[in-house]
């Protein structure tokens, strides 16, 4: 009976390892805030899962007074911060961005990339807390200004609460390659540290 069993549990095990070791391909055009003519193909299997995936959020509410919109952003995240946890306070360790840096590092070689084009503009609506958010995201657009298969391109916005994305492309990853990269912030002290920080709010 025993032996049945662990026969059960290791081919239900093999099951699961060889269909996450089957690539995922995400084919995508996406732009924000505007969101017309979003689209978000998702192909596994080697075609036999061929879905698109519903893009269907709303765009911010459109305001006459861009100046406006940009600074009632700003109040919204500040009321935000009273009471969420403080990002902030894990990016000023520098443990946390070191290994948040090196996770981003590794998600990318395990993606192949196809045609690839992203263009962001970030800011927080305050200077120095765009200027922390930069010291994380400042090292990732340096190395991705010349890939390989692509363009990427994160300018920083130190005035204004803004966060504008446009791209288009196709990346194929293996799922289970990508677990495997995930499940090492389970066991990273610094990772740990800096969500403690951000619970504690600074």
């Amino acid at each position: 009976m025993a032996g049945a069993i662990l026969a059960v549990v290791l081919v239900v095990a093999a099951t699961v390892v060889g269909l996450l070791v089957i690539p995922v391909t995400f084919t995508f055009r996406v732009v924000w805030p505007e969101t017309a003519g979003n689209e978000l193909r998702l192909t596994w299997a080697f075609g036999l899962v061929n879905v698109r995936v519903p893009t269907g959020v709303g765009a911010p509410p459109a305001m006459t007074d861009a100046g406006a919109h940009a600074r009632s952003v700003g109040r919204a995240a500040k009321r935000r911060r009273a009471r969420t946890p403080n990002l902030f306070a894990a990016l000023r360790q520098k443990p946390f961005r070191q290994r948040v840096l090196r996770l981003a590092m590794d998600l990318w070689r395990a993606v192949d990339r196809r045609n690839l084009r992203l263009d962001l503009r970030i800011g927080t609506g305050d200077p120095a807390e765009t200027g922390q958010l930069w010291a994380v995201v400042g090292p990732i657009s340096g190395i991705l200004q010349n890939i390989e298969g692509g363009r990427v391109r994160i300018v920083p916005e130190f005035v204004d609460a803004v966060f504008d994305f446009d791209g288009s492309g196709r990346l194929r990853v293996i799922p289970l390659q990508v677990l495997a990269i995930a499940a090492g912030l389970v066991f990273s002290p610094p990772i740990w540290r800096g969500l403690r920080a951000m619970r504690a709010g600074g």
